[in-house]
Formats: C-alpha cells, sequence, structure tokens
C-alpha cells in the first residue's frame, strides 16, 4: 500500500508561534516537545539566540493554539563551565511517566565532543531536574517509553559514532536506573536507494502506546542536488519487543510544501517532536519546527492513522 494522501491537516493559524512572539530578541524558536499539564498545552520550545545557541523555554496554552504565554526564563540552558553543555540544548521530547510521577525530558546537549543525550525530569514545567548526560556523543533524537518493558525502560535515540552504517538510523538502549543505557540495538535504517528517507532517519515525538502496538512518527531525509528534504513517516512497533518492526509506511504522511515549511534557516524541514492525543476525541495534535524557524500545529485521527499503517507492508 503507499499514502496517496496527506494523513494530518495542518492548522490555519500556523506558523503558531515564531520569534516575533517571544518576550525578549531571539533568531529562531522551533522542534518543541508537548505535553498536557494541568489543562493546558505545554510546549518546550528549542529557542535559538543571536549567539546561535540554543536553550530551551516552555509556553504554555489552554487550547494548544493560541493566547500563549512564554516563559521569561528558560527551563534549560547551557551553565557556564559545564562540560557537554556550552553550545546549548535542542529538541526536546517529554513524556509523562506514570511509575515515577514525573515528566521525562530528553533533548540533544551541544558541546565540544558533539551531540549527546541529556535528560532531566519535571512534574510542572516550572522547574526541573538535571540528570545530565546519559548517552555520550555522538548521539541525538531521544526519548523515553512511559513505562518499563520486560522491566527496563527503553531509550530511542540515533547514535552515530561507530554504529552500524554511515546512515544514521534509529536505534534503542535498556536500563533500569535511566542513568546506565545498553549498548544500542537497531531498530530501524533509512531505506537504500532513492527514497524519500533514503539519507538518514530519526524518532519524532515519544512513541504511542496503541492496542495494535507503539505508534512511531518519525522524521526521513532524502538528499536532493538542492539540498536535504525532511518528511514524516509511520512506523508500528511490538509492544513486547520494540526492536521488532511490525508495519512501516512506504511513503511519507507529511511534506514540506506550505512557504513557512519551504523557507526559513533550513529549507523543506518539517521536524515534529510533540504528539499529544485526545483519547475522547481519538485527535492527535502533531506538533513541529517548520524550516528550522517556527512552530506549527497539524492535526489527524488516530484511527485514520492506525489504518493506514497497520495497511503498510509488515516489517522493516
Amino acid at each position: 500500500m503507499t499514502v496517496d494522501r496527506e494523513l494530518f491537516v495542518r492548522h490555519p493559524a500556523n506558523p503558531i508561534l515564531t520569534a516575533a512572539d517571544w518576550p525578549s530578541t531571539v533568531n529562531v524558536v522551533f522542534n518543541p516537545a508537548a505535553v498536557e499539564v494541568a489543562g493546558e498545552t505545554v510546549l518546550l520550545a528549542r529557542v535559538e539566540a543571536r549567539t546561535g545557541i540554543s536553550h530551551l523555554t516552555v509556553a504554555r496554552s489552554p487550547n494548544g493554539v493560541d493566547q500563549w504565554r512564554i516563559g521569561p526564563e528558560p527551563l534549560l540552558a547551557p551553565r557556564a563551565g559545564v562540560d557537554g553543555e556550552e553550545w546549548g540544548f535542542e529538541d526536546a521530547r517529554a513524556v509523562w511517566v506514570e511509575e515515577l510521577g514525573t515528566h521525562v525530558i530528553t533533548c540533544t546537549a551541544y558541546g565540544h565532543a558533539g551531540p549527546a543525550v541529556f535528560l532531566a525530569t519535571t512534574e510542572d514545567f516550572d522547574s526541573v531536574e538535571r540528570v545530565g548526560i546519559v548517552v555520550a556523543p555522538e548521539d541525538k533524537n531521544a526519548a523515553l517509553l512511559p513505562e518499563r518493558v520486560g522491566g527496563k525502560w527503553i531509550l530511542f535515540h540515533r547514535p552515530t559514532s561507530g554504529f552500524a552504517s554511515a546512515r544514521a538510523g534509529i536505534a534503542l538502549s535498556r536500563s533500569s536506573d535511566l542513568r546506565s543505557w545498553s549498548a544500542p540495538e537497531v531498530v530501524m535504517q533509512p531505506r537504500e536507494g532513492a527514497w524519500w528517507d533514503s539519507m538518514r532517519i530519526g524518532i519524532g515525538p515519544p512513541l504511542l502506546k496503541t492496542a495494535h502496538g507503539w505508534l512511531l512518527v518519525y522524521h526521513g531525509v532524502k538528499e536532493t542536488v538542492a539540498g536535504p528534504i525532511y518528511r514524516v513517516g509511520l512506523a508500528l512497533l511490538d509492544l513486547e519487543e520494540p526492536t521488532r518492526v511490525l508495519h512501516r509506511t512506504p511513503g511519507w504522511v507529511l511534506g514540506p510544501h506550505e512557504s513557512y515549511e519551504r523557507e526559513g534557516d533550513v529549507p523543506n524541514a518539517i521536524f515534529p517532536c510533540g504528539l499529544i492525543h485526545d483519547s475522547a476525541s481519538g485527535q492527535l495534535r502533531l506538533y513541529y519546527g517548520a524550516s528550522d524557524t517556527s512552530i506549527c500545529l497539524a492535526t489527524g485521527a488516530l484511527d485514520d492513522v492506525l489504518e493506514t499503517v497497520l495497511a503498510a507492508p509488515a516489517g522493516r
């Protein structure tokens, strides 16, 4: 089965957040984590200052679309003299972990050794408890499953140092304490040839548990003569063994074609980091960075998404 339509509908208010909305002068805002806290939508946005260094700042909205309240200070910003944080924090994901009674934030800490996986926790996004770098460079695009599998925590991430092939793919590691992680295991790799996801892939938001498996929304990159194009695809992973790919859509389900997705600091880029599921309505809200410049929203129905991915070819 091919995907002959985009499954997510762009919100007419897009972009819903830009640098112009910020209380201080910044270059761009993009690639937000998304969760619900006390009836509000909370985004943890990557904010790039005019120095080029990024930090993570909270934005809150009663409806997830407008009336945003921007935090006066970053929730996570590099500390002077702390190795591994020198060049900032990027591309957060956040997930509520019932067993721990807290949200777990994973993001990329950028320092002289390269990008690394950084972990922190927060109950309310007013303050944060830093755990620190848990996976050494070079590694990024990390998110935690919201519950243990086989008695272990599962971290999805994208290692690029001495792992698999030169084309970066999706891996997972296991831990009993959220600090020490096992060697990466291959989950999914870029497809060879001229596919839309042939250059590299990485997870988007934290995976969503469904009756059919873990729903994986991922970004895929194709290199063209005009530069890379970032699009969004879907896969379904086994609930008990998430290295097992049950289905993977051959085509993308969301790609850049609006002007705000085609023009910006990194043109032709849709990069999702946040997904909120409204269990009452079945609606999915996908929050993504557009062209590394602004924050956008697209919505879809979980039933439609599952129907599409279940009809996709089995396996990787």
